[in-house]
């Protein structure tokens, strides 16, 4: 259990009359308050049960406990409590684990929980500063995200980003016929926001070039390695859909199959040259199990 001590408990909601799961009693009892603001409120702290915040949505409730939101400002949790393990942090820069499901900011559809609220949240409370967005991965992709510390590290590093390498860990269905090579065509996003691919220039067509590697096959799916030349939207989604191999989980770009529950595509490696050093930095994620144990054996 997550819980902190939080001596303002602010205001109390009547107790639960039976044995319940905290989010969907919430969920009644702070009715019509969304799904999403009473996830906010979990996740930021401001929830307490017989005086304890408490994060964990399945935190089960007896008859009688004391449950109250807190006015307060939300008490410190580290980035791993929010979901968002940092990897890699310094004065100027910062890389957290983003898990898939997340967005890494905000959209039109979903403003209040992103990567980039619940590091922002982690930082503010303990008035260290905010982050500064440097670049994005998808929704359904995991895996290291970068961020700055500061406006001018964020406008170096975006600014020196052709010399980010960036390397991801994919499990597609099937085995791509070459052992390892190189994609390049050209990417245009349609009205269905699907990407297409097309080896000629025209019109937004943008150039996209991956190289990738099979890392190894287990049971019809394989591991492959991609790193990427160019950054266009869904490029490694199209470019191995493209090889006859889509990543499973994506039935976007063709997949038939889903054994995780997600999308399996991971952001492994990233090498940046650090925006006031100079030094060359190297941060890897490990795959996740999820994804580890459909190309593992044993």
């Amino acid at each position: 259990m997550n819980a902190r001590s939080q001596p303002n408990t602010g205001r109390d909601l009547p107790p639960p009359t039976a044995h319940a799961v905290l989010l969907d009693w919430l969920l009644t009892a702070l009715a019509p308050m969304n799904r999403t603001r009473v996830k906010q409120l979990l996740r930021s702290g401001r929830v307490s049960v017989n005086g304890a915040s408490i994060t964990r949505h399945d935190h089960p409730l007896k008859p009688a406990d004391r449950v109250a939101i807190g006015r307060d400002a939300p008490v410190a949790h580290t980035a791993a409590q929010l979901g968002v393990p940092v990897v890699y942090e310094d004065a100027a820069v910062l890389v957290i684990d983003k898990p898939s499901g997340l967005l890494s900011v905000a959209t039109e559809d979903e403003k209040i929980d992103t990567a980039f609220v619940r590091l922002r949240f982690h930082l503010e409370s303990m008035s260290a500063g905010r982050p500064f967005v440097v670049h994005r991965l998808d929704r359904d992709t995991s895996g290291l995200l970068l961020f700055a510390r500061t406006a001018e590290s964020r406008d170096t590093l975006q600014t020196n980003w052709e010399s980010v390498t960036k390397t991801y860990l994919a499990v597609v269905e099937g085995t791509p016929r070459e052992a390892e090579g190189t994609v390049e065509n050209f990417l245009t996003e349609g009205r269905d926001l699907r990407v297409r691919a097309s080896n000629r220039p025209g019109g937004e067509a943008k150039a996209a070039v991956s190289r990738y590697r099979v890392v190894g096959t287990r049971d019809g799916n394989s591991l492959v390695e991609v790193l990427l030349e160019t950054g266009r939207k869904h490029q490694i989604r199209v470019h191995l859909a493209g090889l006859g191999c889509p990543v499973v989980g994506d039935t976007v770009y063709g997949a038939t199959t889903d054994p995780c529950g997600r999308l399996g595509l991971h952001a492994w490696r990233l090498t940046f040259e650090h925006p006031t050093s100079g030094e060359r930095v190297e941060v890897e994620s490990p795959l996740p199990r999820e994804l580890r144990r459909i190309v593992n054996r044993g």
